[in-house]
C-alpha cells in the first residue's frame, strides 16, 4: 500500500495498464512530453517510450476517431480531452460511433477506448473549464460512465475501463485531484484522511464498474452523490444530528439501483446532490428511477441539491457549486415532511 492522492493513483493505474497489456497506449493534448496538464501522465512517455504515450493536436473529434479505429483493430487507447469543457467537438464521434460500433457491426467490431478527463468547478476555472456534462453521456446507449471519488476508487475503475471492451467515459472531479478540497464560504474543509481512501496498492487491482459504494451507513435519509459531492455531502451529515446514509454512485451507467432501493426501502427518504446544472441533469434520472422502484416506501418527496440553471460563474462559484449548507437545508426539509 501506498499513500496517493487522485493524480497519483490515476498515473499508477496508467503505468499498470501500460506494463501488463501491450495493446495499452495514452494520447491526447500535452500528456505526453509535459504530462498533462494536471500532471497525471508525468513520467509515462519517459518510461514507456514515444509510441506508447504521446501528444496530438488540438483537435479533440480526431482523438476520439483515431482512438474508435484503434480499439476496433485490437488496441486498448487511453485518451484524454483535457478538459470537460472541450468534448463537445467530439461528441458526434462518440454518439454515433463509438457507442454504436458493437450494435452496427452486430459483435464484429467492438471500441475499447476510455476516454479521461477532468471536470466540475472549485478551481476557478470559469465558464469554459468547470462544466459537467455526464449526463449528456448516460443518456447514450453503449457508452459507460464512470466518475470516481477517492483514489482508491480512481484507480480501480479506471483499470477496469481500460479492460472493459465497450467506450467508457471517465470523468475525473479535478477539484479533488490534489488531496482535500480547500473551504471557502460555507465549503469547509473536508477532514480528507477520514473521508478519503488514500491507501492505494500499487500493483494491479479493480473496482467493478456498475457497483455503489455506501461511504456512510444511515437509516434516516439516503444521500445519493458522485465524485466531490460524496465529500460535500460526507462534511454536511457530520454537522448535523440527522442518520444519513451516503451512497457514492461511482458508476453512473451501469448503476447500481439495487444498492439504491435497498438504502431507500430502509431510510424512507432520498436527497441527491450534483454539481451540474440542475435542469435535465443526472439527477432527475435519479430521481425518476427512485420514485418508479421505491414509491410505497418513500415518507417524503425526493429533493436534488445542484448547480443553478446558469453558465457556470467565474465570480460567484462558491454560490453555484452545491454546498454542505445547502444539503444540510434538503435533510432538514425533507427530514420533516
Amino acid at each position: 500500500m501506498a499513500k496517493m492522492n487522485m493524480i497519483q493513483a490515476l498515473n499508477s493505474a496508467m503505468d499498470v495498464m501500460l506494463t501488463r497489456d501491450p495493446n495499452v497506449l495514452i494520447y491526447g493534448e500535452d500528456v505526453g512530453f509535459f504530462g498533462g496538464v494536471f500532471r497525471a501522465t508525468e513520467g509515462l512517455q519517459k518510461k514507456h517510450g514515444l509510441h506508447r504515450c504521446f501528444d496530438t493536436p488540438i483537435g479533440e473529434s480526431g482523438i476520439v476517431a483515431t482512438a474508435i479505429g484503434m480499439g476496433a483493430y485490437g488496441l486498448r487507447p487511453v485518451i484524454e480531452i483535457q478538459f470537460a469543457d472541450y468534448i463537445y467537438p467530439a461528441y458526434d464521434q462518440l454518439v454515433s460511433e463509438a457507442a454504436r460500433l458493437r450494435y452496427r457491426s452486430a459483435g464484429d467490431f467492438f471500441a475499447p477506448l476510455t476516454l479521461r478527463t477532468p471536470y466540475g468547478g472549485g478551481i476557478r476555472g470559469g465558464q469554459t473549464h468547470s462544466q459537467s456534462p455526464e449526463a449528456l453521456f448516460t443518456h447514450v446507449a453503449g457508452l459507460k460512465t464512470v466518475i470516481p471519488s477517492n483514489p482508491y476508487d480512481a484507480k480501480g475503475l479506471l483499470i477496469s475501463a481500460i479492460e472493459d471492451d465497450d467506450p467508457v467515459m471517465f470523468f475525473e472531479p479535478k477539484r479533488i485531484y490534489n488531496g482535500p478540497f480547500s473551504g471557502h464560504h460555507d465549503q469547509p474543509v473536508t477532514p480528507w484522511e477520514k473521508f478519503a481512501d488514500n491507501d492505494v496498492p500499487e500493483g494491479h487491482y479493480t473496482v467493478p464498474l456498475g457497483k455503489a459504494a455506501i461511504k456512510r451507513p444511515g437509516n434516516n435519509v439516503t444521500i445519493l452523490a458522485y465524485g466531490t459531492m460524496v465529500h460535500v455531502a460526507l462534511a454536511a451529515v457530520a454537522e448535523t444530528d440527522i442518520d444519513a446514509e451516503v451512497i457514492d454512485l461511482r458508476t453512473l451507467m451501469p448503476l447500481d439501483i439495487d444498492t439504491i432501493t435497498q438504502s431507500i426501502e430502509k431510510t424512507g427518504r432520498c436527497v441527491i446532490v450534483h454539481e451540474a446544472t440542475r435542469t435535465s441533469g443526472y439527477g432527475a434520472e435519479l430521481s425518476a428511477l427512485v420514485q418508479e422502484n421505491c414509491f410505497y416506501h418513500l415518507e417524503a418527496p425526493i429533493l436534488r441539491v445542484a448547480g443553478w440553471d446558469t453558465p457556470y460563474p467565474h465570480a460567484f462559484e462558491w454560490q453555484y457549486f452545491p454546498g454542505p449548507k445547502r444539503i444540510i437545508d434538503a435533510m432538514r426539509r425533507t427530514m420533516e415532511s
